[in-house]
């Protein structure tokens, strides 16, 4: 069975232009996330529309709100059919367990994930927070708590994910932002890696939007990806 280990992030404002990228796309060789942007302009149709087109859906909502209400729009995306869905761990143990809940009467639930520190922030933008934390030890703090709430795994930088790998077990499902070609630029990412070093560390899934969606030959950029990420992928 195939397990396409890149997500495309299909950060674009509307439908159409999600669309006319996914055309140039293949589903044997990546997934597809549809992130809070895309989602509110176009909705659970566009979803369906992916799926009908062959690709399985990360759906990058990052629930974070009273357990019940979590809880509830979990159930609402496995009815969806997605494949991974996610929630916010700073959210708390009961929220996250209560979303595991939810989901248990599904036969073909989606892989729950909590996701840990984005990748956007820094030392800086944690001590501004009020957190004393390095951003490796809060998202091993995060990523433990997710574990013991019954996460499938998390989203992590892939800076961390060889010591989440060490902490958390091979089946903790490890989902890498913030990957980059060899030569090329950080955009608006403050920990960022390669895919093959990204590989290397743990990463179980590499989560890249920029490299292939801006690319001349989308196609071609993704294949590049496939091959940097080496036999792993």
């Amino acid at each position: 069975m195939r397990d396409p280990k890149i997500i495309v992030a299909l950060d674009y404002p509307d439908a159409a232009g999600a669309l006319d990228l996914v055309v140039q796309l293949e589903p044997a060789l990546c997934r597809l996330k549809v992130g809070m942007e895309l989602f509110t302009a176009a909705g659970p149709r566009l979803v369906e529309q992916l799926m009908q087109r062959g690709f399985e859906i990360f759906l990058d909502l990052k629930f974070h709100d009273i357990p019940n209400t979590v809880a509830q729009a979990c159930k609402a995306a496995a009815a969806l059919g997605v494949w991974m869905v996610n929630v916010h761990a700073l959210g708390g143990r009961r929220m996250m367990e209560v979303a595991r809940e939810g989901l248990s009467a599904y036969p073909r639930a989606p892989r729950l994930i909590a996701v840990t520190v984005l990748t956007s922030m820094s030392q800086e933008d944690l001590t501004g927070l009020g957190m004393k934390d390095s951003p490796a030890d809060l998202v091993l703090r995060l990523a433990k708590l997710a574990q013991d709430s019954g996460m499938d795994g998390v989203v992590c930088s892939a800076q961390e994910a060889a010591l989440l790998r060490r902490q958390c077990g091979d089946k903790f499902c490890l989902v890498t932002p913030g990957i980059r070609l060899a030569n090329g630029v950080a955009d608006d990412q403050s920990r960022v890696m390669t895919p093959r070093i990204a590989m290397e560390q743990g990463a179980d899934y590499l989560v890249i939007g920029r490299p292939v969606t801006r690319a001349a030959d989308p196609l071609q950029a993704l294949n590049e990806m496939i091959r940097q990420a080496g036999d792993r992928v």
